[in-house]
């Protein structure tokens, strides 16, 4: 397996090239690789050049005035990192954590952040070709974070767009959010 490069490509940057034989001969296509994983029976990927780490469940820091997909906050070896329920996030209910979900650590565009799944399935990678549009319906909410679709064996993965999920103003806000008792304790002394 290729190694994953440490830093997320920048705006305008290219994503590197795979070779492969096409049907009649040689050609030159792009591919990317993505983590895929699930909540219920969904399956759900995400670049994975934008994944620092997985992590298993543990514990957090809840905040006051969070949206209900904020679970909490961590310290990740001194870093703040908010953690977002997927499943919230994308419509569904509140998940109940068990020592079996995991969270992924992702950075996009926003900031930082981890996203609590029920489990990590695998590595695609998927050639752009492959990749579908979200076809529009009358639950658009739903799919506004979903970048394209693409049918990988027998199942359909949604690509989720990891700068649209965390707007600005909502990282902003958490960043702020999460200062605050920092700041309090520092007044304190």
């Amino acid at each position: 397996m290729d190694q994953v490069p440490a830093t997320r490509p920048q705006a305008g940057q290219q994503r590197s090239l795979s070779v492969g034989r096409g049907v009649g001969g040689d050609s030159l296509h792009s591919a990317q690789d993505y983590l895929t994983f699930a909540i219920d029976a969904q399956v759900y990927g995400i670049d994975i050049l934008s994944v620092r780490e997985i992590r298993a469940w543990t514990d957090v820091t809840n905040l006051p005035n969070t949206p209900e997909f904020v679970r909490g906050i961590i310290n990740l070896r001194g870093t703040i990192v908010p953690i977002y329920d997927l499943r919230v996030r994308l419509g569904g209910g509140v998940t109940k954590p068990t020592r079996m979900h995991v969270v992924i650590v992702v950075v996009a565009a926003n900031g930082t952040f981890g996203l609590l799944v029920d489990s990590v399935s695998d590595i695609l990678s998927i050639e752009d070709r492959d990749l579908q549009p979200v076809p529009e319906t009358d639950a658009a909410s739903d799919y506004r974070f979903l970048a394209a679709i693409v049918a990988n064996d027998e199942r359909m993965v949604s690509i989720i767009d990891m700068d649209k999920l965390v707007t600005g103003q909502a990282a902003s806000q958490m960043q702020q959010i999460a200062a605050a008792p920092a700041q309090a304790q520092i007044a304190v002394q």
